[in-house]
Parts: C-alpha cells; sequence; structure tokens
C-alpha cells in the first residue's frame, strides 16, 4: 500500500490528467444500468464475526446484537477480560458454475416419512446454501447485495469468516476390514491424537464451552437443549462416536409428538437432515449433540432431549471431540 503526505497528494491530483466523461443520453443511460453496491457492513456484523474468529460463536449471523450475540459478547469477556480483536468484517466471493449446480430440494415435504423418499436432504436454494456457508441468514447476504440475483458468476459480499465446508457422507463399514496390502497395514499416517478436553453444556444460558487441559475455553457456542417433554438429561457422560454427514433414523416411538401413523424411516444425509451435518453419540442412550436444518432456531426454540448447534459449530466440535470425552450437562 502507498501512502502520501497531503501535500504529495494535492500535488500528484494537480498534476493528473482529468479524462472528460463521455456525454451519456436517455437510450445509453438505459443500455447501461447503475450498478448496486455493497451494502455498508454494521457494527453488529463487525463484533459478529469478530466474535467468529475468536471462538465464541453467536449463532447464525444477521448483522444485529441480539441476544446469542449478547451471551456470547459476555463469555467472551469474561474468559479473555475485554472485548475480541476487530477483523474485517466482510469479503467477496464469485458464485461458480458447482455452486448454482446443486443439487437443491426447493420443495421440502413437511413430514419426515416422506423426506425419506428424498435421494438427499439438499438446501432449498443458492441463497440458503450460501448463507450457510458463511454462517449467516439469506436475509443479510441480501441486505449486504442488493438487487443481485445470486447466480452463478456474481460476485458477492460475505460475511468473512471460516467458509463451512459440507463433508462427504460417511461410507458404510464393511462386514469385515479390507485388505491393505501385504502386511496387512494401511501406509496411510495416522492422524495424530485429539488433545483432551471436556464439553459442558449449560441449560440456563443455552450455550456450550469446550475447555482444554488448563480449562481455557476454546470454543463456546449457542445451542438449544431439550424441552419439557424432553428435559436435558442433567449429569456426565462421554462421547461414544462422531458421524458427519450422517443419515437420520426417525422411530417416531422415541417422539412424544410423532403422528400415530408414521412408521420408522431412514432419512438420507444432507445439510437440512433433521441432525443436520453431525451426530455426536453420547453414552446416554438415544442422545447426542448434532447439528440443524434450521441455524436461526438455535437457542430460540425447544429439541427433543438432544443438544442442536447450528451445521457449522457442530462441526468445529466434531473436530474437538473423540470417543471418551468428558460431557457435562448442568442445569
Amino acid at each position: 500500500m502507498v501512502f502520501f503526505s497531503s501535500a504529495c497528494l494535492a500535488l500528484f491530483l494537480a498534476q493528473a490528467p482529468v479524462a472528460e466523461p463521455p456525454q451519456q443520453t436517455a437510450a445509453t443511460a438505459k443500455q447501461q444500468p447503475a450498478r448496486p453496491q455493497p451494502a455498508v457492513a454494521s457494527a453488529g456484523l463487525a463484533l459478529q464475526v469478530a466474535l467468529d474468529h475468536a471462538g465464541f460463536s453467536p449463532g447464525t449471523i444477521d448483522g444485529s446484537v441480539g441476544a446469542s450475540t449478547k451471551k456470547a459478547l459476555d463469555a467472551y469477556k469474561k474468559a479473555n477480560g475485554g472485548d475480541p480483536p476487530a477483523v474485517e468484517p466482510t469479503t467477496r466471493y464469485a458464485i461458480t458454475e458447482a455452486d448454482a449446480a446443486g443439487p437443491f430440494e426447493p420443495q421440502m415435504p413437511a413430514e419426515l416419512p416422506d423426506q425419506a423418499n428424498l435421494p438427499a436432504l439438499s438446501y432449498k436454494t443458492l441463497l440458503e446454501a450460501l448463507a450457510e456457508r458463511y454462517h449467516a441468514t439469506p436475509a443479510l447476504l441480501q441486505r449486504l447485495n442488493p438487487g443481485v440475483q445470486f447466480v452463478a458468476g456474481d460476485e458477492i459480499t460475505v460475511p468473512n469468516v471460516p467458509p463451512m465446508v459440507i463433508p462427504a457422507p460417511e461410507p458404510p463399514k464393511p462386514a469385515r476390514p479390507e485388505p491393505t496390502g501385504t502386511s496387512g497395514r494401511s501406509s496411510a499416517p495416522a492422524a495424530p491424537p485429539k488433545p483432551d478436553v471436556v464439553v459442558t453444556v449449560t441449560k440456563s444460558t443455552s450455550a456450550l464451552t469446550v475447555t482444554d487441559a488448563s480449562g481455557t475455553i476454546i470454543m463456546y457456542a449457542p445451542v438449544t437443549t431439550g424441552s419439557e417433554h424432553d428435559p436435558l438429561p442433567i449429569g456426565e457422560w462421554k462421547v461414544n462416536g462422531v458421524a458427519l454427514n450422517p443419515p437420520f433414523r426417525y422411530n417416531p416411538e422415541l417422539f412424544w409428538d410423532a403422528d400415530p401413523t408414521h412408521t420408522k424411516a431412514v432419512l438420507k444425509p444432507g445439510p437440512n437432515n433433521p441432525v443436520g451435518l453431525v451426530w455426536i453419540d453420547l453414552s446416554k442412550e438415544h442422545y447426542g449433540i448434532h447439528g440443524a436444518p434450521e441455524p436461526s432456531t438455535i437457542g430460540k426454540t425447544a429439541s427433543h432431549g438432544c443438544v442442536r448447534l447450528t451445521n457449522w459449530d457442530a462441526l468445529k466440535l466434531a473436530g474437538l471431540v473423540k470417543p471418551g470425552t468428558k460431557v457435562v450437562f448442568t442445569p
């Protein structure tokens, strides 16, 4: 970046040739409509992006300072003694042909047994897919990009956060181990072991924290925890395992509000699957920590006893835990 003193800048501007603007007629004005300018990022958006970068998720980024953002800010201040470092709130992204190709499922059935007939629980629209990739609401993307149609080739303004990447569905496990070579051992390098952490879910604040061995918070996120009919099971549990982009096995017998005519069904993987992109299985039978198809509802609605996060927060959590990780549910 080049910096000029005020005197040098004035001299530069005085000596620079000035091109005469072309004359514009009514006809050319119609042919060349004014290109909409991206909206200026708000203070609320800047705070939400800063919290996201700092590991204290505000949940869905909508540009406002709502309850989840205030809780995340309070948690950050309590843990760190000040505000999160400021970062550039937005960046630019060019929509690709692959983005626009989907697949999409614009007519998502309301009933779970009907959803089981779909080949995948995909996004409804490209706008929904782009919004979730950048941890935002579709309405925020529309406000940041007035007049944009959200089609391949459009360059759009998005929140400056690590984009969420959808993991591939896990293949079914073989009935017996497949041979990996003459030695019977895989030549792939082993992944480094994950450090021990503790996951704590607090019902009163609708928040999840992950702490390392020193007690330092390395992740904070808003969650939805149970309901009057399916309360959060207070106590200590352990992680059994993690499934990425899993199918959902619907058993109406486990849902107090299920339609009595419903039967068991298996729903295909996808971001709009009832458990989203992650299922973290717990030692408490039928309970887990998982993603969600509607990120804007996290922290605001009830669940069927399990703990729900946004898909991007659930994916981050999945990268921190392992079988045996301690999970504490507190009032």
